[in-house]
């Protein structure tokens, strides 16, 4: 599967929990229901994955951890914000960098339509 068909399933289970959920609930609901439809569907989901940090050569234990990542070729980050700013869309390229992964899903719960908080965020893709 590719990391366009897979991000596909991804945003259509989003939509299912925001449309079961609503707005207004803290992230880690989010990320617990969207994991547990993605591993309904039985997608390999990590949760909570430890990001490595290697600097000058040293491996750096400082606790980077994503908030998912899917099939090992989709990172999701999931927010309950007013908005979307250009901070959780670097954040998110850092970490597609970190993790070498080529695509990752910006989802924040927290608006009417969660069409208008999906950002789509690629690294070398």
């Amino acid at each position: 599967m590719s990391e366009n068909e897979l991000a596909t399933i991804v945003i259509g289970e989003a939509i299912y929990v925001h449309q079961m959920l609503g707005p207004g609930l803290l992230e880690s609901v989010y990320e617990n229901c969207l994991a547990w439809r993605l591993i309904q569907r039985q997608l390999m989901v990590e949760r909570q994955k430890p990001i490595p940090l290697v600097f000058e050569g040293v491996h750096m234990d400082c606790g980077f951890r994503c908030d998912m990542i899917v099939e090992r070729i989709l990172l999701i980050d999931v927010k309950a914000v007013d908005a979307i700013i250009d901070i959780h869309k670097a954040q998110v390229l850092t970490y597609l960098k970190m993790t070498n992964i080529k695509l990752g899903l910006l989802v924040n719960f927290n608006t009417v339509l969660l069409k208008d908080g999906l950002k789509r965020i690629v690294n070398n893709l």
